[in-house]
């Protein structure tokens, strides 16, 4: 077999990935496909939209995969309470979000990061953990919150246990929209950001309002 022959087979060893992309509220096949790992060990996919260049992100295994060994998940909720809960940086951001839309927090949290700024995502696996306070220590230490807002969020109970706590504490939330439902009563006034449309220019305003 010839050198062309070999290059072509490589190129034609993985099929397209395809992820959904927010701004362009449609599935796409994902640009520069990278395979990573969330910080619970999850895999995922992350790379670019080819209509609109924005980030897209997919979670679950892939072919990508197949030569990568899964990392080992930093502490987070759901670990042994009797370990050191890992130092946050000053002003982290807490993503909160249902399970079920865990990919569209992923990619705010991967953008957020991008720009600067500290996060921590919500853990969903920790629902039989007792804390000694009783709360999250990343729920103290985090200065402001994320509150990804959907159907799922409405009715979880982990999220809003989340909120409450904040809202206790007047700690700044602010809402990114998934879906066009409305958000608990008690919150009502926090700034919404519509990210299941103009997903750029919304970022762009819930990073400002995150950064003053």
């Amino acid at each position: 077999m010839n050198d062309s022959a070999e290059y072509y087979d490589e190129m034609d060893e993985y099929e397209p990935i395809e992820g959904y992309c927010f701004h362009c509220r449609e599935s796409v096949e994902i640009e520069d496909a990278m395979p990573v790992w969330t910080r619970r060990g999850q895999p995922a996919t992350r790379g670019s939209c080819p209509i609109c260049a924005g980030t897209v992100f997919r979670m679950g295994k892939t072919e990508l995969h197949k030569e990568q060994n899964r990392p080992e998940a930093i502490v987070l909720e759901g670990e042994s309470t009797k370990r050191n809960h890992p130092k946050l940086a000053r002003d982290t951001v807490y993503i909160n979000y249902a399970a079920d839309d865990e990919e569209a927090a992923q990619r705010i949290a991967s953008d957020l990061e991008k720009s600067g700024l500290a996060v921590w995502l919500h853990d969903h696996s920790a629902e039989d953990v007792n804390w000694s306070s009783g709360v999250h220590p990343a729920l103290k230490d985090c200065s402001r919150m994320v509150y990804v807002l959907s159907s799922n969020a409405l009715g979880d109970e982990q999220v809003m246990n989340a909120w409450q706590f904040f809202r206790g504490q007047r700690k700044p939330i602010v809402i990114a929209q998934l879906e066009q439902v409305d958000p608990p009563d008690p919150i009502r006034r926090s700034p919404r950001y519509d990210v299941a449309g103009d997903y750029k220019s919304e970022f762009r305003q819930m990073l400002g309002m995150l950064s003053a």
